[in-house]
């Protein structure tokens, strides 16, 4: 796929997400971007907010926002689409203006000028709120500008914002291209070790035996280190085991920090290291003549994430520490594994014992999961009715990429390819997850994010299978996901128009509210067959989408309703009292005799 193919998808891509003219596009660009930045971990789940207003001579636009559980770590976006239909370079004076309404939004939030003149019921007025509160504390704060135009600066120069360092990045069509294209977002990370410790590192190189990886052993200094998770942060530790490598930083270790502040020449003895995979190592000669390491493309640390975050805060928080004396022992795999699915699954080993003392569950590594391995069969087998088509169960991140790049061959067989398996058709491990569960009624979870519902929904799997009742992955089962998946995106889609905000939520409580009146009766066969839900099944929706959004609202009690929602007592809230019966008559719905 070249960049211009790309440009073209991202625009079928949002206008299949349109149910009622053009007005939505840029929120639809805005979301797609978002999700994509914290499918690679770049940031946390985000939430769609858009706002622009004028406050004195200052123009103020926001398109949406992501947040750390701690909530010391904060990430607001702005978006600069222009609908662009072919390639198009865009101004570096257009990208930092809009940089700068999103700096001045959060200029006003931070010392608390803005909240006075936003409307008390907006999703704007809820953030700017939390932004005051929070500010103080905020350990990281960064602003994207998302483009769909090719931006020749992807950076800009950080930015003192009420005694807080704010870090500017451009997202434009370009990056996107490249983070989806490779199937790999942790290609963007590289360290140059002859820049950042001015000398080849001293290390021990062994060639793998087995063909999918070589190995190498070394001591990294403490300031690399320390630099790495400052310039990429939680994409650093991604690779596959985010649920149990995220670090706050009120929870630095009393002992590695102890070690640093007292001891850092003895840190090398005291700790255990780090363990990391990469892409791609290059090695020299080092003045000795030993064998040196310069170069890392792709590093993920999967075991030592608390160490890294460690050296980062303390540095941060003591700027006294001396990391000069300090060496970190890391063990480096490199990976040589082509197939996404088998790299998956031995990054998925490595991290399990590499953390075995830290008490990982499996269900946390799940790619190679029998349920997700027949799932994945299941998409190859089963055609869609008209004998063609197909829906694609991507159980390893880029699989899709990489099937069309190894069938494709030809321009003819890719564009075939992409006739029968488009990229609408596609349905990843986490989405899997919210269909199943937002069908379930499980509102409150599917709200808690991509990464939790999805933990959730692998404990699921696991008490059934210990409970003796596995689910079984046959024909019907894939089918009847499908339609869930149908299901959902159209409920997202009717829904989009109806609702100013928290898309998402009002969307996963809606379903719920699909789900209590219908249950059992819902046919999900006849979704599957017309690979679509009738006009009659939206007008229900619409009906049933607007009181939920009127009553999240109101059992908000001003609360930022992205965070009432995941709370079981919003969920409980919302049900207290039943929703309008349905009065359409949808044909999906069985009737009883």
């Amino acid at each position: 796929m070249t960049l211009d193919d790309f440009l073209m998808e991202m625009r079928v891509e949002i206008a299949s997400q349109i149910s009622d003219g053009s007005s939505f596009t840029e929120l639809i660009f805005c979301e797609v971007v978002m999700q994509h930045l914290m499918d690679a971990g770049m940031t946390f789940e985000p939430v769609v907010c858009h706002y622009q207003g004028k406050i004195g001579n200052a123009i103020l636009k926001l398109s949406g926002y992501a947040m750390s559980e701690d909530a010391e770590q904060l990430d607001l976006f702005v978006s600069l689409y222009e609908g662009f239909e072919v390639l198009t370079p865009i101004q570096e004076h257009d990208t930092k203006t809009a940089a700068q309404q999103c700096i001045r939004f959060l200029e006003l939030c931070a010392n608390g000028r803005l909240q006075d003149k936003l409307d008390p019921t907006s999703d704007a007025h809820s953030l700017s709120l939390t932004i005051g509160e929070i500010y103080n504390s905020l350990e990281q704060v960064r602003i994207f500008v998302l483009t769909d135009g090719v931006a020749k600066s992807k950076n800009f120069k950080a930015r003192e914002i009420g005694g807080k360092t704010v870090k500017l990045e451009v997202m434009d069509i370009e990056r996107l291209f490249r983070h989806r294209s490779e199937g790999k977002p942790r290609d963007e990370l590289v360290i140059d070790f002859k820049d950042v410790s001015g000398s080849p590192l001293p290390c021990v190189y062994v060639p793998g035996d087995s063909g999918d990886y070589d190995y190498a052993l070394t001591a990294i200094p403490g300031e690399a280190l320390r630099f790495l998770y400052e310039k990429f942060g939680p994409r650093l530790l991604e690779a596959n085991v985010r649920s149990f490598l995220s670090v706050r930083a009120k929870g630095v270790n009393a002992g590695i920090q102890s070690t640093l502040r007292t001891s850092p020449e003895r840190f090398m003895a005291f700790n255990n290291g780090i363990v990391l995979v990469a892409d791609e190592m290059k090695l020299e000669r080092a003045e000795d003549g030993s064998p040196g390491l310069i170069w890392l493309r792709g590093m993920q640390i999967v075991n030592g994430g608390q160490t890294t975050a460690s050296l980062y805060f303390a540095k941060k928080k003591f700027p006294d520490t001396d990391l000069s004396k300090v060496r970190v022992p890391a063990k480096i795999i490199v990976m040589k594994e082509a197939d996404p699915a088998k790299e998956e699954s031995l990054v998925s080993d490595i991290s399990r014992y590499a953390n075995s003392q830290n008490s990982v569950r499996q269900s946390d590594l799940s790619a190679n999961k029998p349920f997700h391995v027949d799932v994945e069969r299941q998409s190859m087998t089963v055609y869609c009715p008209d004998g063609v088509g197909r829906w694609f169960y991507e159980r390893a991140a880029g699989s899709y990429n990489t099937l069309l790049t190894r069938e494709g061959t030809t321009p003819a067989k890719l564009r075939a390819l992409k006739e029968s398996l488009p990229p609408s058709r596609k349905i990843t491990k986490t989405e899997l997850a919210k269909y199943l569960m937002a069908w379930e009624m499980k509102s409150d979870i599917v709200s808690l994010g991509t990464q939790k519902c999805f933990d959730k929904f692998m404990n699921y799997l696991s008490e059934a299978e210990e409970a003796g009742n596995p689910i079984v992955v046959d024909t019907a089962f894939f089918k009847t996901m499908v339609a869930k998946c149908i299901m959902f995106k159209m409920v997202h889609k009717t829904t989009r128009p109806l609702v100013s905000a928290f898309l998402a939520n009002v969307v996963v409580y809606t379903i719920a509210v699909i789900a209590n009146n219908y249950g059992d009766k819902f046919d999900f066969e006849k979704v599957w067959l017309r690979q679509s839900v009738s006009a009659e099944f939206l007008e229900q929706v619409q009906i049933w989408a607007r009181e939920v959004n009127n009553r999240l609202h109101e059992t908000a009690k001003g609360k930022m309703i992205s965070e009432w929602a995941k709370r079981a007592e919003c969920k409980e809230a919302m049900f207290s009292r039943p929703f309008s019966p349905p009065v359409i008559d949808v044909p999906e719905v069985r009737k009883l005799s």
